[in-house]
């Protein structure tokens, strides 16, 4: 069965809040200007919002082969989905820090890199533009009772953070240090003429 590209949008805090996971290290970073954001990142034995499910066993799977590659610090993702399976280096604006489970669900927490691509989603999240995070991955699927189940043959990428309005319910919520409330931010039509001022202000600097 052919493997195609399996892209998935999550909702990282339920309600706009997450708990405070951030380490003594990192909360001394954020003084400094760091950005990290963190909550729910994929789910297994759910159907999302595109009708796929993942079974546990082969979300596992994967998910554990990653988080030896988030340990080696290399677990890098991009500014918005490319067509294709490749990290381009290039788009780079965030590596994952932290992956682990919570039930069903699969946590993470990501740190905004000082590249030209993290610079501009720093500079989204604080114009107050509405962003999601989405797996992607390599797999084949197979129809099963109205839903569509992802095969084991699934190999997991990365995740991106994206702008995707068909998906109201993904949001993302920076962690600014335990003194200062989380700001959630919900997902919605791209501004463009926003963006367009942000890219001729990283390109000038």
């Amino acid at each position: 069965m052919p493997k195609k590209l399996l892209t998935e949008f999550f909702e990282l805090c339920p309600d706009g809040i997450c708990q405070d996971l951030l380490t003594e290290r990192e909360k001394k970073e954020i003084t400094n200007g760091a950005l990290y954001l963190s909550g729910r990142i994929q789910t297994c034995e759910r159907k999302n919002g595109n009708g796929r499910v993942y079974p546990c066993g082969t979300l596992r799977k994967e998910i554990t082969r990653y988080q030896a590659i988030v340990k080696d610090n290399r677990g890098l993702g991009e500014l918005d989905h490319p067509d294709d399976s490749v990290i381009n280096l290039r788009n780079v604006s965030h590596t994952m820090v932290d992956v682990w489970w919570q039930g069903n669900d699969v946590m993470g927490k990501l740190k905004v890199l000082d590249t030209p691509s993290g610079r501009i989603l720093k500079d989204l999240i604080n114009a107050g533009i509405k962003l999601g995070i989405s797996s992607r991955g390599l797999g084949s699927v197979k129809e099963s009772s109205g839903s569509i189940i992802v095969q084991e043959d699934f190999e997991l990428i990365c995740f991106d953070i994206v702008s995707e309005p068909s998906t109201p319910d993904a949001y993302l919520a920076p962690d600014r240090g335990p003194s200062d409330s989380k700001i959630s931010l919900k997902l919605a039509e791209a501004k463009e003429n926003i963006i367009d001022d942000l890219f001729s202000k990283i390109l000038k600097d």
